[in-house]
């Protein structure tokens, strides 16, 4: 029997040449029908969403001004090194799971349990964060036409007079599960014609606003100094990862090794290049102290007298958050999968449907989860759950192809991080960085989720982990 292990306890690592064999990874595999521009949808989904029809918006109001331009560059330099430490990783280890399998490889099994169940939360969080947001955007369109919804159904308690639940977020998490239910090939088709949607609204958006840019209003371009627009950079860092979840994927691509490493890049590159035409367009519409730190790109074209393409606008930020939904919920049943699948909890939930071929199982759990914390707690109270999670996990993945390139250059990598170890380290030193600025409730919620974690691993995921069978063996 071949050994299934290198080191001992907490260090023993999956072997990488073994890893896309069946029998090593534990049981049911995804069936393979994602295309690259399949997965690059997947991608420009999870990435474009809040960050331009609201982020971009708030950043420039009240803290870098049309330096909001600099910030995402900054944020997106930063995103990209760990993005490039993806892309090694993605067409080295073409398996579901993500930060957590690349972990488990090269780090260690607990390295990849914390990365694995830290990511349970926080993509979790995170589909529940983006539905309470888009539920705001419906109900403002609601009202826009007239109608007047029951103030119990639209906010968690303590969010407003009368409201009881969140209604309208609560069955937006629950269609996104039932979609990803249906299978991975319809699934995606619908995430790529709402993603086509979304980009051609943002297009739409760009080409109209540049005409009725005002350069006068690009000065001051640093109203808030140099230090603004790093500080922007903090806030809008969370607009430009999603490739990480599109990620969870890879077991699902067609040509993983080939198609992955594409994917992470032009989702990235593509969003980007949106990013700062949007953040020009909307700082030379409108002088950055009036722009509406909630629906920016609205208001400014309200101000140049395009009331209709406004409303256009605020569909089309609802469609484009959306996908955003539908990306996270996708990363974290496969992370979800992945883990059982290696034992590290229960293998029940590494059960797939027999004819559709996706983990339905952890899908309805987590969109009832999702739905949970949507329904009934307030969006900053939601929204403390997220972040820290994929900071940590975009440092192990750094640290793990610096390692990697040091114990195995001899393994054959569809695409090579450039710059080793300086681009991976620079990935660790942006993380740790914005890391800094999250608040520290953030972190109290993160150390009792980590606590949590610690007992179930060495209660039950420490013994049954598929590794520890084998070493007996």
């Amino acid at each position: 029997m071949a050994r299934l292990r290198a080191g001992e306890g907490i260090l023993r690592r999956k072997p990488i040449e073994h890893i896309e064999d069946t029998e090593v990874g534990q049981g049911p595999s995804l069936e393979r029908s994602l295309g690259l521009w399949q997965l690059t949808a997947i991608g420009v989904g999870g990435i474009i969403g809040a960050g331009i029809f609201t982020l971009a918006g708030t950043v420039a109001n009240g803290t870098a001004g049309p330096a909001v331009l600099v910030s995402f560059l900054i944020a997106g330099a930063a995103s990209a090194c760990a993005a490039l430490s993806y892309a090694e990783f993605a067409g080295l280890i073409p398996k579901a799971g993500s930060a957590y399998t690349y972990g488990y490889a090269v780090l260690g099994e607990f390295a990849g349990w914390f990365i694995g169940w830290d990511l349970l939360l926080e993509y979790t969080a995170i589909v529940a964060v983006v539905a309470i947001g888009i539920s705001g955007y419906f109900g403002f369109l609601v009202e826009q036409m007239g109608a007047k919804l029951p103030p119990w159904m639209l906010g968690a308690p303590g969010t407003g007079a009368g409201h009881r639940v969140d209604l309208f977020a609560v069955l937006l998490c629950l269609l996104i599960a039932w979609l990803l239910t249906l299978g991975i090939r319809s699934a995606a088709r619908f995430e790529t014609i709402v993603v086509t949607v979304k980009v051609l609204v943002v297009l739409l958006v760009i080409g109209v606003g540049m005409f009725h840019i005002d350069s006068a209003n690009y000065h001051p371009f640093f109203p808030y100094g140099i230090s603004g627009a790093f500080t922007g950079a903090a806030t809008v860092f969370f607009a430009v990862f999603g490739y990480d979840a599109m990620s969870t994927a890879a077991e699902e691509s067609k040509d993983a090794q080939r198609h992955m490493p594409r994917a992470i890049i032009y989702s990235l590159a593509i969003a980007m290049v949106l990013y700062v035409a949007a953040c020009l367009v909307l700082t030379g519409m409108q002088n950055y102290r009036y722009i509406d730190k909630e629906s920016g790109f609205s208001t400014a074209f309200k101000s140049v007298g395009l009331n209709a393409l406004a409303d256009v606008i605020a569909v089309g930020a609802i469609i484009g958050i959306l996908t955003v939904m539908f990306t996270f919920m996708l990363g974290v049943t496969r992370v979800w999968f992945s883990m059982s699948r290696d034992g590290l909890l229960p293998r029940w939930f590494a059960r797939t449907h027999p004819t559709r071929h996706v983990p339905t199982r952890v899908t309805w759990i987590v969109g009832g989860a999702s739905a949970l914390i949507a329904g009934f707690l307030p969006i900053g109270e939601a929204a403390e759950l997220t972040n820290i999670g994929i900071l940590l996990a975009f440092v192990v993945v750094c640290v793990a192809v610096i390692v990697l390139r040091r114990r195995r250059p001899d393994l054959p990598r569809a695409f090579r991080t450039p710059w080793v170890p300086f681009v991976p380290a620079l990935g660790v030193v942006f993380s740790i960085w914005l890391i800094t600025f999250l608040q520290w409730q953030t972190w109290v919620r993160f150390a009792v989720w980590f606590a949590i974690g610690c007992l179930v691993y060495f209660a039950y995921s420490y013994r049954r982990s598929a590794l520890a069978g084998r070493s007996a063996d």
